[in-house]
């Protein structure tokens, strides 16, 4: 039996892509690939759901394993890939986080590309103070 399984690693081993395939180089990204999914997925749920402190967790988690998936020998890029996927969704996720419950900025574009700044810290709070405005136009409108 043990003939038999060495048989078998040796056929996996002596191909390039099944030996790849088989590895942890592989299969440990593949794995990981779900933390990034769901950050992805998670850009279309409301802001108000966004752990802020474990967004800044997982932007720090993705830079150090961007930076160890180019340490380690051989370079893993599928590796750095699924950390750079993670960190910029993580980041867009942060960005959304200070929009809602800290910082908000908005552009507004003006004729040609002449655009004035508004820094508003509480973007929750015009969230909250515009859907009052909508029901309270609607209640006038129902009555």
């Amino acid at each position: 039996m043990a003939a038999a399984i060495k048989a078998i690693n040796a056929k996996i081993r002596s191909n390039k892509v099944t030996d790849y395939l088989c590895s942890t180089h592989f299969w440990g990204p593949a794995s990981n690939f779900g933390i990034p999914l769901a950050a992805v997925m998670d850009t279309q749920k409301d802001a108000e759901l966004i752990s802020g402190p474990m967004t800044g967790a997982l932007i720090l988690y993705a830079a150090t394993f961007m930076r160890y998936a180019l340490a380690v020998t051989p370079k893993n890029y599928l590796l750095f890939a699924c950390h750079l996927t993670n960190f910029g969704a993580q980041t867009t996720q942060g960005y959304r986080y200070l929009a809602y419950w800290k910082y908000t900025l908005w552009f507004v574009f003006l004729g040609f590309g002449a655009d004035s700044v508004c820094y508003s810290w509480g973007g929750r709070e015009a969230q909250l103070a515009e859907k009052a405005k909508q029901g309270a136009q609607a209640a006038e409108a129902g009555a």
